[in-house]
Parts: C-alpha cells; sequence; structure tokens
C-alpha cells in the first residue's frame, strides 16, 4: 500500500519533457498513471519503459475531452499539457497564435478540469489537481505576452478550482517552473544575450531539470500536502523572489 493507490492519475503533456518526468515519479511512488499527450510514438515508449497506461485525446475540443473523461475513474490530475506560441511583443503579437496559446494553456486544462473534477466527486474520495504554471504568470518576461497571458489565466483556474472543489475533498494548487534546457528551449534561451542576463538575476543561477520540476508536483498530489489549497508555489530557483 502506497499513498497513491487511491485511484488513477492522469497527466495531460506526458509526451513532453516535464509531463514524462512527473508519470516516471508518480509511477516510482506507487501511483497508477494515465498518460495523455500529443505524440503517441513518445507515449507508447513510455509506456513500454514505466507500465503506465495511456490515453489519447484533443486539449482543444470539448467533444474530444468529454469522451475521453466524461467515464474514466480519476483520483487525480496533472494539467500539464501546453504549448509555448511565439517570442513577441504586444505590438507584433500574433492573435491567431495567442488564441491558440490560450486553446492549449488555458482552455485545455480547463476542460480537463471540469471532466475530471465531475468523476472525482462522483466516486466521493477526494483528490488533487496539480496545474503546470510558468514563472511568466507571476513576473512580466519580455516575448512572452502570449504565454504568461495563458499561465496567469491559469493560475486563477487554480485559485477558483480550489475554492470551489474543497468541500468535495479535493485539493487544487498550481507549479511554476522556470525555463528547463531542452532542446526545443535552447534556441531563446540559450542565446548568451537572453541566458546570461537571466540566469544573473536568478538566486541559483541555472536552469532547471524535469526531475526538479515533476518532484513538487508529486509533493503536491501526496498526503504530505493534504492541507495545501490554492497555491502557486515557484520552481523557479528564486527568481521570482527577487
Amino acid at each position: 500500500m502506497t499513498e497513491f493507490d487511491k485511484g488513477p492519475i492522469l497527466v495531460t503533456g506526458a509526451s513532453g519533457g516535464i509531463g514524462a518526468a512527473t508519470v516516471r515519479h508518480l509511477v516510482r511512488a506507487g501511483a497508477q498513471v494515465i498518460a495523455a499527450g500529443r505524440d503517441e510514438d513518445k507515449l507508447a515508449a513510455l509506456a513500454a519503459e514505466t507500465g503506465c497506461t495511456t490515453l489519447a485525446f484533443d486539449l482543444t475540443s470539448e467533444d474530444s475531452v468529454r469522451d475521453a473523461l466524461g467515464d474514466l475513474d480519476l483520483w487525480g490530475v496533472v494539467n500539464c499539457g501546453g504549448w509555448g506560441g511565439e517570442i513577441a511583443t504586444p505590438m507584433d503579437t500574433d492573435i491567431d497564435v495567442f488564441d491558440k496559446v490560450i486553446a492549449v494553456n488555458t482552455r485545455g486544462a480547463l476542460l480537463v478540469t471540469k471532466y475530471a473534477s465531475r468523476s472525482m466527486i462522483r466516486l466521493g474520495r477526494g483528490g488533487a489537481i496539480v496545474n503546470v504554471s510558468s514563472q511568466a504568470a507571476l513576473v512580466a518576461l519580455k516575448g512572452h505576452i502570449c504565454y504568461g497571458a495563458s499561465k496567469a489565466a491559469l493560475d486563477n483556474i487554480t485559485r477558483v478550482s480550489a475554492l470551489e472543489l474543497g468541500p468535495h475533498g479535493i485539493r487544487v494548487n498550481g507549479v511554476h517552473p522556470t525555463v528547463v534546457m531542452t532542446p526545443m528551449s535552447a534556441w531563446y534561451w540559450g542565446r548568451p544575450e537572453i541566458e546570461g542576463p537571466f540566469l544573473s538575476q536568478m538566486p541559483l543561477g541555472r536552469w532547471a531539470t524535469e526531475d526538479e520540476i515533476a518532484a513538487p508536483i508529486v509533493f503536491l498530489l501526496g498526503d504530505g500536502a493534504s492541507m495545501i489549497t490554492g497555491v502557486s508555489l515557484p520552481i523557479d530557483g528564486g527568481y521570482t523572489a527577487c
């Protein structure tokens, strides 16, 4: 018996780095994990590695989310599915890109919360939801008008959901990672003129690893966080504290 034997935990964005790391940590902790993501080949490899099950649905389609989650028994959720969009200012942002970022990062997480929480309430066993936000929701970052707005809106969804779902014994929290230096993020954050000034303002002075984001997510899902709900937890090396 483990603290994670209460029911399945859904992890969206599991074909990405943080999502996949979260799946691995949860499986090692004894959880039954359902992994969802865009890349079916990566999901299949993750399932072969960890023993998780996989589930395909479109975060931007309410019909798809409803069909996937409507009858699915869940105890927990990690809303990790997301899209970075563009690096742009308010003056030159592409509104079509903005709409897509909101559709995935904000609306998608709300749709998952909507249908997953119905299942959790129906089962009557409580539960926990963790939304993966960003340091870009807490401070202004140049070029992040779309992404930052989508994650700031997600933070309000976290707080309101904590208020509404608390009476059902369901906790809702958010984590706010700094950059994890992957090949996808290196094209921007790896530029010397971007990386140097940014890290010079961070007390720990380095990028995060995927495991350093996944571990606090797992903590917030577990019994050790049983009195924690509605929080926004920076995992950013102290950047937003300065």
